[in-house]
């Protein structure tokens, strides 16, 4: 994308649920020239389109805003190529990817997850809670969810700072646009990360261990031999993909979670006053600002989706954070209210064969963070004098810039 479009596309963003709305009261399919895409916007049609994965394809799932230029793609030859992922790939090598990933995040590995998980989080708190104001953004919310995710991967916990930095890096690289010099730095992050990456596959070859490195490494690459070149690229794209999704989508949801909670001090102070809400209000903050806007899919034959006619090729983008607010499906969708009925009928995680695999393991530090942070800090309120709450331009994971807070 031309970066001429990236005021336009930064603005929709920030805020794309009037466009959301808009799009689900117009008969048909919105086409949105910043998204490059066809908007699928309301819930039925959004669900429709992710249970048929031969008919709309994820091989394009994650398409750049921005393209690569060449003094950068010289940068990246020296690293891993880009290989398909859980994330962008159908049918049975969807499957490959997507059975180690299952098992790793079980129900019982995330619950003896859990405690490091609170351990960290208690640590992290300890950290600030004195200070009486601080950045919870930095100092917490992008801190322990890649604390807890290089647990579960098996990175040393020495090194979980530079993967966490090298993702979002990564992320800056593909969707923002940068100075020619910045683009070069963020590419030699980028590339640094996969380097630490492969030490790490080619260790768990050689001395494996229980973790999800190893189960990884043993599933896409059987056997006991030296690892091929193309085997550690694909391994290297594939825990490049796992440990930025692991985090980046996590931070994100504690963040906009904490900034709906704190601007409605009611309800704030009635998770402090019954922690049997939290449950509810992990589901509500899901629902009501969802981390993962939505994704790219591709037509792979001439389709029909709410009366629009599409061609093959087509790129649509299925808008799960407008499926969530969809006034067929839920009662007040645009009013943040954790005293509604539990319900997990949302596609905060998404929906069908895609669904997120790690979404428990969302919802159980989204609901020790509350837990902790209302024990510990009851008193913690919006600070948007110090600094107002600007949304990241993003679409992958929606959450603010930064949230300063003090008690």
């Amino acid at each position: 994308m031309a970066s001429k479009d990236h005021g336009r596309l930064d603005e929709l963003q920030r805020d794309p649920y009037p466009l959301y709305a808009e799009a689900r009261g117009t008969p048909g399919l919105t086409f949105v020239p910043e998204l490059d895409a066809w908007l699928v916007a309301r819930d039925a049609d959004v669900r429709e389109v992710l249970i048929r994965s031969d008919d709309f394809s994820s091989v394009r799932a994650l398409l750049p805003d921005v393209m690569p230029s060449p003094a950068v793609l010289q940068v990246l030859s020296k690293g891993f190529g880009k290989r398909p992922t859980v994330v962008s790939t159908d049918g049975a090598p969807h499957q490959r990817h997507r059975a180690p990933l299952n098992r790793g995040l079980s129900a019982a590995r995330v619950a003896a997850l859990v405690p490091y998980a609170a351990e960290r989080a208690e640590a992290l708190v300890d950290d600030f809670a004195a200070d009486g104001r601080v950045e919870l953004m930095q100092a917490y919310a992008r801190k322990l969810p890649g604390q807890v995710i290089g647990r579960l991967i098996g990175i040393d916990p020495q090194d979980v700072p530079a993967a966490v930095y090298g993702g979002y890096r990564a992320e800056q690289l593909l969707f923002r646009p940068l100075e020619p010099d910045e683009q070069v730095g963020a590419a030699e992050d980028v590339v640094a990360l996969q380097t630490m990456l492969d030490r790490y596959i080619r260790d768990r070859r050689a001395h494996p261990r229980d973790d999800l490195l190893s189960g990884m490494v043993a599933a896409l690459a059987p056997g006991s031999g030296e690892l091929t070149l193309d085997q550690r690229h694909e391994l290297v794209s594939s825990f490049q993909n796992f440990l930025i999704a692991g985090h980046l989508t996590t931070s994100a949801l504690i963040g906009t979670t904490l900034l709906h909670l704190l601007r409605d001090r009611r309800q704030w102070e009635m998770v402090c006053d019954d922690p049997e809400l939290i449950p509810a209000a992990v589901e509500e903050a899901a629902r009501y600002d969802t981390a993962v806007q939505g994704f790219r899919r591709t037509t792979t034959r001439p389709v029909t989706v709410a009366g629009t006619e599409l061609p093959a090729g087509a790129t649509v983008f299925v808008a799960y954070g407008s499926a969530n607010r969809d006034e067929h499906s839920h009662d007040r969708p645009d009013v943040f209210d954790i005293t509604r009925p539990l319900s997990r009928r949302h596609v905060a995680f998404g929906h069908g064969a895609h669904g997120c695999p790690g979404s428990q393991l969302a919802r159980e530090q989204l609901a020790l963070t509350l837990g902790l942070l209302a024990r510990r800090l009851p008193g913690l309120r919006l600070d948007e004098e110090q600094a107002p709450v600007v949304m990241r331009p993003t679409l992958i994971h929606r959450s603010p810039e930064t949230l300063h807070v003090q008690w």
